[in-house]
């Protein structure tokens, strides 16, 4: 969706009377720069992107006040290193402020293709067990598992990207990955003890543990994947993930947030991804956030994954080492600040 002068003016001038009228507790969300407008190079293809057309990349990321920093950098990392960037559409998913972000994306992208989607977080959240770290335990960390749901029918493919990474490579590359048979795509690191994501329960249980037989289960992150919808929507992995946090609930089998049902559900059954596209835990352990370096190898896509955040430890003046390759897709600049409810 492009957006007119028209528009603009009557999204902003909304926006601000709901704000005016509603704000009883105050949140500071940041200004952002426009970020300027990426076109095509001549080998594109020039039909207009659509759910129908085969050379449109659909990328899906959630959107919230507390990582929309994170977010923006992302989206604006990902233009900036794409060939054919006005064939992307963005497909954003959120519980709430729909107005503040919609403002904020329409005048940080004036050019960009998206849609947004609400996310119920009543659908997960009796289902949500407590975790290691606060900020797994939030709905919209559970917003991947219903893709297939949320989107419409007509996109058979998506790419999924968490808030706290930046690319440095052309993303139709990662989209134009063959995934045979399977249902997902990923950087599989099979070198980690995979043990370790799971509790002594679950491994001395053979109810909970025959669910890695027959299997070579490696983990993977989830903050990158590669998803065939069709396959996903005809394998009911929705519901086959809604039944392990089902579990977790009753009888608690792991301490990772969203992770361990994904393992549960994918582990030795994903078709793996050049490591190069997530260079994760750049964020450190999900305790202590502490500095970490690269992986060995080459790199399109850096991953800040883990307690520590960029932007965080850049305003805190206490950066790591490869915080400076995220600092140039920021986009926020110190100014007035908005008021939400």
């Amino acid at each position: 969706m492009t957006s007119s002068p028209l528009l603009l003016l009557f999204t902003t001038l909304l926006f601000l009377t709901i704000t005016t009228a509603t704000s009883t507790t105050a949140i500071n969300i940041s200004k952002f720069t426009e970020a300027p407008a990426f076109r095509n190079n001549i080998k594109c293809t020039k039909t207009p992107p659509s759910s129908h057309n085969p050379s449109t990349i659909h990328i899906a990321m959630t959107l919230d006040t507390t990582y929309l920093r994170g977010s923006i950098a992302g989206v604006l990392s990902i233009l900036r290193h794409s060939s054919c960037p006005e064939n992307i559409i963005f497909h954003f998913i959120l519980t709430h402020n729909h107005q503040l972000l919609h403002q904020t994306i329409l005048t940080t992208f004036p050019y960009l293709n998206y849609h947004f989607y609400h996310f119920n977080p009543n659908l997960v959240r009796s289902k949500i067990s407590f975790s290691i770290r606060r900020a797994l335990d939030q709905p919209l960390n559970y917003a991947r598992i219903y893709l297939a749901n949320l989107l419409p029918d007509t996109i058979h493919r998506i790419i999924y990207f968490d808030s706290d990474l930046i690319l440095v490579d052309d993303v139709e590359k990662l989209w134009k990955i063959n995934l045979g048979n399977h249902g997902l795509g990923a950087p599989e690191y099979c070198q980690a003890n995979f043990t370790t994501y799971f509790n002594k329960l679950f491994w001395s249980n053979p109810l909970f543990s025959n669910a890695f037989r027959d299997r070579k289960p490696c983990y993977f992150n989830t903050g990158v994947m590669v998803i065939d919808l069709w396959r996903w929507r005809r394998g009911w992995f929705t519901e086959k993930l809604e039944k392990w946090m089902k579990i977790q609930k009753k009888y608690r089998i792991y301490e990772l947030g969203s992770l361990p049902p994904f393992l549960l559900v994918f582990a030795g059954k994903v078709k793996g991804i050049e490591h190069r596209w997530n260079q994760h835990g750049l964020g450190g352990d999900n305790l202590h956030g502490l500095c970490r370096d690269l992986h060995p190898g080459p790199v399109s896509l850096l991953h800040w994954s883990g307690k520590g955040k960029p932007w965080l430890r850049l305003d805190s003046k206490q950066p790591c080492p490869l915080d400076s390759l995220w600092k140039p897709y920021d986009l926020y600049h110190h100014g007035s600040l908005f008021l939400d409810s």
